[in-house]
């Protein structure tokens, strides 16, 4: 009874001690825990603040300001012949000479006062200058006016409703992206043209309309408010073709020699080390490599969507070889042993059977590294493509640009209190481009995953 007493008594300190300890562990775990859902908590945290900061300033972007003007095409002003028709004898270089000389006549009416008197009949009330009118309806609204009148003649001396676009700093105030206290000598527009847009967008002949130009025009220095990324687009979408059809199959032919057919000695080693570390090298020295070799030493053209593809297929290439030998290597061997057994050649073996599974992650690596490469940026200004471009790429020789460098340049622009949020609506069109690439991929990888 005694030897009981005492064994109790002595277990007693040990149970206290395990019990401490498991509450120590207990504790710690706990803390574990908090520290990762404080940690999750934090880094959603910030993609929600990141993305809540991008949509609140880019999405009044995609609205723009239209007035509506009734427009009378004044003969006084557009004093200019009949419009050429063909004349029995007349050969086609007569006619065509002939339009191009009424076309000329066109080009010489001063529409910019056609559109000044339209707007003074909208308030004849107010005493406002030709300058103040000019500052309220974007620049480059007389040439819509005067392609109107060459298609249509007919339109002189008559009076057609229009929404002429309104400039950029009437965007900007009309938005209130600039404070309207400040002075008249600190303000973008006169006085008298803030009064009238204030006025015009009370009694609805100012209104908020879809940004369409956005998306359907290049970009633009004389007319801020019609620039969009149209061209950028083109040219990204040609570098991302060239990036597919040059870094895809290379990358994906150069992971299966290496993986299944290369002999593993020191110069595949060598190989393998260098592939990991390009994996690894800052994109704008593949920008300073595209620059001395593309362009100095094989005279590729500057600011071409060709340049801008080669020099994002080298970025991308590492990252495609990487993905599709880890695709390979997560085969199970018994796959490659079967297929040998039954008297499939290693070439068979290979591409007959152990191929088709890993598709899914070959896909996968190569629309992520696709999409990747759409967002890189500081290449791309080393081999010239942060130039202006005004006119669409029709092929990957033309001169162009791309999204992010459009993004940069327009974040740069000096009419900051405009650019801004066009360079935040730039921002979502690019990450909505980036997003449907991926969820092209997990779509594709699925469907693969369920055929193997």
């Amino acid at each position: 009874m005694t030897d009981i007493t005492a064994s109790s008594a002595a277990s007693a300190p040990n149970r206290e001690r395990i019990k401490a300890s498991l509450r120590r562990r207990q504790a710690a775990e706990t803390r574990f825990r908090a520290f990762g859902i404080g940690s999750v908590l934090i880094a959603v945290g910030f993609v929600v603040f990141l993305f809540s900061t991008i949509l609140h300033d880019g999405l009044p972007a995609f609205w723009q300001p239209v007035v509506t003007v009734d427009v009378f095409f004044d003969p006084e002003i557009i004093e200019v012949d009949p419009k050429p028709e063909p004349l029995e004898g007349q050969s086609a270089a007569e006619f065509q000479r002939a339009s191009l000389d009424w076309q000329r006549q066109v080009t010489m009416v001063n529409w910019n006062r056609i559109i000044q008197n339209s707007v003074a009949r909208e308030a004849p009330d107010v005493e406002l200058s030709a300058r103040e009118i000019q500052a309220l309806i974007e620049s480059n609204e007389r040439y819509r006016l005067r392609d109107m009148f060459v298609v249509s003649p007919g339109l002189l001396g008559s009076t057609v409703p229009l929404e002429l676009l309104a400039s950029a700093n009437v965007d900007v105030w009309l938005k209130g992206d600039i404070d309207r206290s400040l002075g008249n000598d600190r303000q973008q527009l006169p006085e008298a043209t803030r009064i009238l847009a204030d006025r015009f967008y009370e009694d609805g002949r100012i209104r908020m309309a879809f940004a369409s130009t956005l998306f359907t025009n290049t970009d633009s220095r004389n007319a801020p408010a019609e620039a969009g990324l149209l061209g950028a687009f083109i040219g990204s979408l040609y570098m991302m073709l060239i990036v597919i059809v040059l870094a895809v199959p290379i990358g994906v032919a150069s992971a299966i020699y290496l993986e299944e057919f290369a002999p593993k000695n020191k110069i595949t080693d060598l190989i393998e080390v260098n592939i990991n570390n390009l994996a690894a090298v800052p994109s704008i020295v593949f920008g300073l490599l595209g620059a001395a070799v593309f362009i100095n030493y094989f005279q590729l053209p500057l600011s071409a969507p060709l340049v801008g593809g080669l020099v994002l297929t080298l970025m991308t290439l590492p990252t495609v070889i990487i993905a599709t030998r880890a695709a390979l290597r997560a085969v199970p061997p018994s796959l490659r042993q079967a297929a040998l057994g039954l008297g499939a050649s290693k070439s068979q073996a290979v591409f007959h059977h152990v191929l088709p599974v890993t598709y899914p992650g070959i896909l996968t690596a190569t629309i992520i590294g696709v999409a990747q490469a759409i967002g890189e940026t500081a290449p791309l200004l080393l081999i010239g493509m942060n130039a202006f471009v005004t006119t669409l790429p029709t092929t990957p020789l033309d001169q162009s640009t791309a999204l992010p460098v459009q993004i940069f340049l327009w974040e740069g622009n000096e009419n900051r209190n405009y650019f801004e949020p066009k360079t935040a609506a730039a921002i979502i069109i690019l990450l909505a481009v980036m997003l449907v690439l991926n969820a092209i991929a997990i779509i594709l990888r699925s469907r693969f995953e369920r055929r193997a």
